[in-house]
This record gives structure tokens, C-alpha cells and sequence, in this order.
């Protein structure tokens, strides 16, 4: 599989775990399951299926020197720079158009920068039945098997198996159904039909091209016109030229959703998307009390605290408290109930509202 490239996409600027994750530290960067960021475990996971000179990362320009200090041994024009955010339809296009050039037979497996994985060694093996796949003109997607009716995530509908490899069960994808309501999302659960959508994908470049072509025919003519500069001295210039028209795009709906040939493999990963504080709660190794205490600090004082996460690099006490996300940042404490912890968004268009951009 010499021919098999690893794009991380890491230009996003989330905020979903604030106020830990802000816009100029977004998640990836930080610490929050391992001693390393999110974006360092996405490098070493692929490891050695992915030698470093075919990992790519699609970043923006803030956080491509963190990004290259974590990950040293990628090579530097493997870094992709963004003009601007424009969602991950661009991003993958412009990721599609670097490697290509480099080798027009490619295959290109976009995976992400903030996502938790439990079971490594089974994702490196799930990345190889894709790749198997991907060789007969599917675009592959790794589907979660979904353990509650979320309307958080996209589903997937599987029909027929085609094909059955190295224990993966492949299957071809019927439709794609973005974010449901809570009754469709409940019907998805109950038929064992459907798969969370991971976000990550594997496709030939080829066939990347022709999809590409026939259902976003500005995103092709801009990416192809940029295309031979992509390792020229003058790349940025030229990439910016187009950049500024290029459409703000998910790449679920640019591609994914009207796809000629689409499959999907449901597999337990052990995947999280670790979407808010409460989600980082359920990945992270608990004490007796079911309790996560994070940070540098090393003294703590905890009396009668269950089923609580704290992060904080000060002496923190808890006394007779359940159920709470505390964080402690320099700027901003936060303290709310953990079944509430999807509001922290409230608390970030407020801010946002209200002009207080130093929090964000």
C-alpha cells in the first residue's frame, strides 16, 4: 500500500470544550485524554501503517507552528495551509489536489485532527479492509455503531454486504441522513440499520476527481487550475487567487450525500468525537467514585465527590458535590452539572454576542 496517504484535517477552531478550548487553542491541541494533544495521538495512531512523508495535515495558518512543533517528523510541505476556513469540503479538495500531484494513483484516507479512539491497533486494521475496498471505486466511511438515538450525528444506512474482509463486514451505503430529529433518530436505533457517521472517509483520488467533477464543478475547475502550483514556490499566492472563490462546503453534503458509490463498514473503535464535557467524561479513566480529576496539579482534597470532572492546575477541593464539570482556566471558571454541559454553546454565543472576544 505504498500508495495509501493519511490526510488529518485540524483547521477547525471549535469550542465545544470551553473555556478550555478556545479559538486560538481548539481541542486538538490540547492534552485532554493523553499527556499529548488530540492532534499528536491522530499522528502516532497511524503509525506504521503511515509512514510520516504520506500523513498530510490541512491547517490554517495560526496553528501551523503548534502543529509542526508536535509533529516534527512530518515533513514541512505536508502541512496544507488554508487561506480561510471554508469547511471541510475545501479542505479535502485542497488535500485531494496536493497529493495527487504528487501521485496520480493515490489512495487518501481523511481522518481527523479531535476524535478519541480506544482500540488503535483494530483502526489501523479497519484502514486497511477501506483501502481494499476504496481499489474497486467506492468511497468507504467507517461507521460507528450508534449507542443511543443522538441527533448530533449523521446516520448512515446500510444495505446490501458486499464484501466480507479480514473480519469487516463492508457494506454498500443506501443514504445519508444529517443530524435527525429525536423521533427519526429513535426509529434509526430501533431498525439496526444504521451507523453514526465518523467523519472519516477513504477514496481513490481518481475516482475523488470524477465526484468532485460531476456534483461541485466550481470546487473541480478551481482546485484543477491550482492544482500544478500546489508545490511551487509561489503556492499560497496561487492558492489564495482561488480560494476566495470557493464555496463554504461540508464535505458530508458537497460529496457524500450524493455519491454514485458509497460504502460503509460499521466497527467498534472505541470512537468519540469528545463533543462536550460530558462526552470526554465517558472516555476518560475514572477513579473508585467515578470521578477524573486532570491538570498539574498533584494535591487535591476530595471529600464525598462522585461522578464529577475536574480540570484545574491549582489545589482544588470538592466537598459533597456529584455529577459536576469544574474547569479552571486562567481567564474563566466554569462550573455546571454534567448533564448539562452541551449548554456551554449557549455560554459562547453569549459571549460572541455581547462583543467579550478575549474569552473566546
Amino acid at each position: 500500500m505504498d500508495n495509501y496517504y493519511a490526510v488529518i484535517l485540524a483547521g477547525g477552531g471549535g469550542t465545544r470544550l470551553w473555556p478550555m478550548s478556545r479559538s486560538d487553542l481548539p481541542k486538538q491541541l490540547l492534552p485532554l485524554v493523553e499527556d499529548t494533544s488530540m492532534f499528536r495521538v491522530a499522528i502516532e495512531r497511524l503509525a506504521p501503517l503511515f509512514t510520516p512523508d504520506r500523513i498530510y495535515v490541512v491547517t490554517s495558518e495560526r496553528f501551523i507552528d503548534m502543529m509542526r512543533a508536535d509533529a516534527p517528523e512530518l515533513p514541512a510541505d505536508n502541512f496544507l495551509v488554508e487561506p480561510e476556513g471554508r469547511n471541510t469540503a475545501p479542505a479535502a479538495a485542497l488535500a485531494l489536489a496536493a497529493i495527487s500531484q504528487r501521485d496520480p494513483q493515490a489512495t487518501i484516507a481523511l481522518l481527523t485532527a479531535d476524535h478519541h479512539i480506544t482500540y488503535k491497533d483494530r483502526f489501523r486494521d479497519v484502514l486497511k479492509s477501506a483501502y481494499t475496498i476504496a481499489q474497486d471505486g467506492y468511497i468507504v466511511t467507517l461507521g460507528i455503531s450508534p449507542s443511543l438515538p443522538s441527533t448530533g450525528f449523521g446516520y448512515i444506512r446500510r444495505g446490501e454486504l458486499l464484501r466480507q474482509i479480514d473480519g469487516f463486514h463492508c457494506y454498500r451505503s443506501l443514504n445519508f441522513t444529517e443530524k435527525p430529529d429525536p423521533h427519526t433518530a429513535r426509529q434509526f436505533l430501533r431498525s439496526g440499520e444504521y451507523s453514526w457517521n465518523s467523519g472519516m472517509f477513504i477514496w481513490r483520488a481518481d475516482f475523488a476527481w470524477k465526484e468532485l467533477q460531476r456534483q461541485q464543478p466550481l470546487m473541480y475547475d478551481l482546485m484543477r487550475a491550482y492544482q500544478p502550483h500546489s508545490a511551487a514556490p509561489d503556492a499560497a499566492a496561487q492558492l489564495a487567487g482561488v480560494w476566495a472563490q470557493m464555496p463554504k462546503l461540508q464535505l458530508d453534503v458537497a460529496i457524500m450525500e450524493g455519491a454514485e458509490q458509497i460504502a460503509v463498514i460499521p466497527v467498534d473503535i472505541g470512537w468519540s468525537d469528545v463533543g462536550s464535557w460530558d462526552a470526554l467524561f465517558d472516555v476518560l479513566d475514572l477513579d473508585v467514585d467515578g470521578n477524573s480529576f486532570r491538570g498539574s496539579a498533584t494535591n487535591r482534597i476530595i471529600l464525598d465527590t462522585r461522578n464529577s470532572l475536574v480540570y484545574s492546575d491549582k489545589l482544588t477541593v470538592t466537598i459533597g458535590v456529584e455529577d459536576l464539570v469544574i474547569v479552571d482556566t486562567p481567564d474563566v471558571l466554569m462550573i455546571c452539572r454534567r448533564d448539562r454541559a452541551q449548554e456551554v454553546k449557549k455560554v459562547v454565543d453569549l459571549l460572541r454576542e455581547t462583543n467579550q472576544k478575549s474569552y473566546l
